[in-house]
């Protein structure tokens, strides 16, 4: 972990830099290079004139390092006789307004609360989009917020870029992937969380993992009705999800009644009303339901008896993050209980969102779910970063857990939705979440600075 320190902005029209009394040189050799971002400057660097332990800066070197004057805190670290004064993280997105105290659109409060780790990290990160890029003099327009409000600053090219584009829709435009290209190749900037997952791609490269083969239900893109018909033979009902689907919309449960011989269908319609439809055979309700609708575009999963409180199916949220020193932790976990007649556990659909000591009275019952779950969320986090292209920083799992304890992936979300953070209980999860969203970035920067060669894909 970088050492973090206080900053002290004074007067000078000189390029200064002090450094803290407490900060560390492994050949006590001053460096005469600054560097924030892409900026580099040369600077008269000398230990703290009275001893503090606070790095003092100079009102002309901030200037030419386009440092914002109100960064309170930055870490530091030396290589080949340059100093880093803290990392710079590009926040990429899109859907930005005219409107100044949500520029950002109703997302703004999100990466408000995203920016507001940046002094205890020593980080300095930023929001932006591709028409703030100012190629020629290599600065972007950032949106900072520092706790008074929403704050544009110049600032230069970042160390790392952290992906948060809010659907598939914005990261299919060329300009995003010409960008992200350019941004890479030229500047040997990272870019990390790019891509959301597609669920049967993700299924399918996941298959013939053997360490995670035990947690997958069977899923396939539909292919035939016979297919659907085998697959409610085994497992009684089944799962119909668009490919690229989010939020749980448009998922449709199908389950076939031995007794009666007939199909059920339950799903929300597009007037937010939850259905239940029967029918006498698979080929009239899917006529019926998936009217004018490819069903090409959707994937067929094993239905799984799930664990319930009162009579409402529970899944689990876990979520999982890299950390400053690139390893997968275990950063959140939470229940999430069906609402009466949906087919998901969305709070969108009246799901309602439970901590485990909620769920399960019995200590030892609520200890061995944790763990399975715990234990699951690794390993499918280390096999999803082996077998996908890019620097993956955090996933949201979506798992089930049956009634012989078994735990099966439903989905993982490579930008996972922050519902399960509504419960009192888990607001300091939603600290952690966010900080290590941004430690992950510290982690790829001095990666970058040493293996650049391995950064570029």
């Amino acid at each position: 972990m970088l050492n973090t320190y206080k900053v002290d902005h004074f007067q000078d029209e000189e390029s200064i830099l002090y450094l803290p009394s407490g900060f560390r040189l492994d050949d006590d050799k001053l460096p005469h290079t600054v560097i924030l971002g892409t900026a580099r400057q040369s600077a008269s660097c000398s230990r703290h004139p009275n001893g503090r332990n606070v790095i003092g800066i100079s009102s002309e070197l901030a200037k030419r390092l386009h440092l914002p004057s109100k960064v309170d805190s930055l870490s530091l670290f030396c290589k080949e006789d340059c100093l880093y004064a803290g990392v710079l993280i590009g926040i990429f997105t899109a859907g930005f307004t005219s409107f100044r105290l949500s520029p950002i659109g109703e997302r703004s409060y999100f990466f408000k609360k995203l920016l507001s780790v940046q002094s205890s990290l020593g980080v300095i990160p930023f929001v932006f989009g591709e028409r703030h890029i100012d190629w020629e003099n290599g600065l972007i327009k950032g949106y900072f917020h520092f706790g008074d409000g929403w704050e544009i600053e110049d600032i230069p090219f970042p160390n790392v870029i952290y992906d948060r584009l809010p659907n598939r829709r914005s990261e299919k435009r060329k300009t995003y992937q010409s960008i992200k290209d350019r941004l890479q190749r030229e500047y040997g900037i990272p870019w990390y969380n790019p891509g959301f997952f597609n669920k049967l791609d993700l299924f399918e490269r996941l298959e013939n993992d053997e360490s995670v083969q035990h947690y997958l239900p069977e899923t396939h893109r539909f292919q035939s009705f016979d297919e659907m018909e085998r697959m409610l033979s085994i497992h009684h009902h089944i799962y119909l999800k668009p490919k690229n689907g989010s939020l749980g919309n448009g998922i449709h449960k199908i389950t076939y009644s031995r007794s009666s011989q007939e199909y059920f269908c339950r799903f929300r319609d597009q007037e937010q009303k939850n259905r239940l439809l029967k029918f006498k055979t698979l080929e009239q309700l899917t006529n019926t339901v998936f009217k004018n609708r490819n069903l090409d575009a959707f994937i067929v999963q094993q239905g799984i008896s799930l664990l319930k409180e009162n009579n409402r199916a529970i899944d689990f949220r876990v979520h999982t993050n890299k950390d400053e020193e690139g390893n997968w932790q275990v950063s959140a976990m939470a229940g999430k209980v069906a609402g009466s007649g949906s087919v998901t556990t969305h709070a969108n659909n009246g799901g309602e969102v439970k901590i485990l000591s909620e769920l399960f009275t019995d200590d030892a019952e609520r200890k061995s779910i944790e763990d399975s779950l715990k234990e699951a969320a690794l390993t499918l986090s280390h096999s999803i970063e082996h077998n996908l292209e890019g620097f993956i920083g955090e996933i949201g799992f979506d798992f089930g857990v049956d009634e012989d304890q078994q735990i099966w992936m439903f989905e993982a979300n490579s930008k996972p939705g922050r519902s399960i953070f509504s419960h009192p209980e888990l607001k300091s999860f939603d600290l952690l979440t966010r900080r290590l969203a941004l430690s992950f970035g510290i982690f790829l920067t001095q990666q970058s600075l040493n293996n650049p060669e391995e950064m570029i894909p």
